[in-house]
């Protein structure tokens, strides 16, 4: 016969046990924390979603040698959306309910990332490091998402700004026809609005298609001094090619989602002198100590080629692991937002994060780059 003390004692066991499950969240166990991303890995953006995951992983290669976190190892698990909404709230879905993900992190594309919003801001699943610039995603306020990256808005008003101290006025905008085209556009409006100037001509692109006939037509027919250019890489390259191909002999100014290495590979020598703006430290001079670490670790992880998109994915994995760390040893998704909003000021190697309860920007640092030869980049 079994004692009754015995039995209400392993009935105590039992719920304790039950308890602690709980505490901790999906995707967390005592030796590792399972992190999600979505992002494309195949068709026209590829190297954009490719890039992230490589800077990411490098840094958690680190991490892991070190012990983790608390004493938790940090995996990645990566499923692709081919840059399309549809197919990012498919794995997004497949992240929380298959792979049983405690986080999101380096998730590629504004339309991507606003088509999960839905079922990211339901399952209240904590999403850092948005390969995106845009507004929407940034008001109104979502407790769940913690961008590292500035805004759109800074980046075409940085372009805005040195385009009219050179004296150019005639500009014009070249962007995706999706909700990324809109925000760089919207961004450009405003800057140009600032100094009571408008565009001299917009046109479009279909996400995913490189036909630039129609747009080409259109803005080569304004004669603008300089296109800012809202698009992905490829769209972009062959924009520029053909204008190019036509005489047109103006300036062309990217944002930085364009993918910069991904654009100087597929421009070749027609690179020469298009400018793109950026939110990472420069990733090929080590004059930041962030710097020299992403070199570090990169190399030591056998990845020989740098790139603003991997130091962006190393810097949001930076950003999560201090994230983690903050959050303590009974880890929860709450805790984990928590611990990233206590960020105020952190100095990561010379690139700076702050959050807050009430703003999760993370950083509004811009900066300009130039294609020069070799597809060389310069500052």
């Amino acid at each position: 016969m079994i004692d009754r003390r015995q039995t209400v004692v392993a009935m105590g066991l039992s719920m304790l046990g039950a308890g602690i499950a709980r505490a901790q969240s999906a995707g967390v166990t005592d030796r590792e924390v399972l992190l999600g991303q979505f992002a494309p890995t195949t068709g026209p953006a590829a190297q954009l979603g490719l890039r992230m995951q490589v800077g990411m992983l490098a840094w958690f290669r680190h991490v892991n040698a070190q012990g983790g976190v608390a004493g938790r190892s940090i995996k990645l698990v990566t499923r692709d959306d081919g840059y399309e909404p549809e197919k990012a709230v498919a794995a997004v879905k497949a992240l929380i309910n298959d792979d049983k993900v405690f986080a999101l992190a380096g998730s590629v594309g504004t339309p991507t990332n606003l088509a999960t919003l839905p079922v990211i801001t339901e399952e209240r699943i904590p999403l850092v490091g948005l390969f995106t610039g845009a507004q929407g995603l940034r008001e109104p306020f979502n407790r769940n998402l913690f961008h590292v990256r500035a805004s759109y808005f800074d980046e075409t008003e940085r372009i805005v700004q040195h385009l009219t101290t050179l004296g150019i006025k005639k500009i014009a905008v070249f962007h995706q026809n999706d909700s990324y085209g809109q925000a760089g556009l919207t961004g450009v409006t405003n800057a140009l609005k600032r100094r009571q100037m408008e565009p001299a001509a917009t046109a479009t692109v279909e996400r995913n298609s490189v036909d630039v006939s129609k747009a080409l037509e259109v803005i080569l027919k304004a004669q603008p001094e300089a296109v800012v250019q809202i698009s992905a890489y490829k769209s972009c390259a062959a924009f520029i090619k053909q204008a190019r191909a036509k005489g047109y002999g103006g300036q062309f100014f990217n944002v930085s989602f364009v993918g910069s290495k991904a654009l100087a590979d597929e421009l070749g020598d027609a690179g020469m002198g298009v400018v793109i703006s950026q939110v990472v430290p420069f990733p090929y001079a080590a004059n930041l100590p962030v710097v020299r670490e992403y070199q570090q670790h990169m190399t030591a992880a056998g990845e020989k080629d740098f790139d603003f998109s991997s130091m962006e994915g190393y810097l949001s994995a930076r950003v999560v692991t201090e994230g983690l760390r903050r959050a303590g040893k009974t880890l929860t998704r709450d805790s984990f937002v928590t611990g990233l909003e206590s960020m105020r000021e952190v100095d990561i190697g010379g690139f700076k994060i702050t959050y807050s309860p009430k703003d999760h920007q993370g950083s509004n640092f811009t900066d300009l780059t130039i294609i020069g030869r070799g597809g060389r980049f310069v500052r």
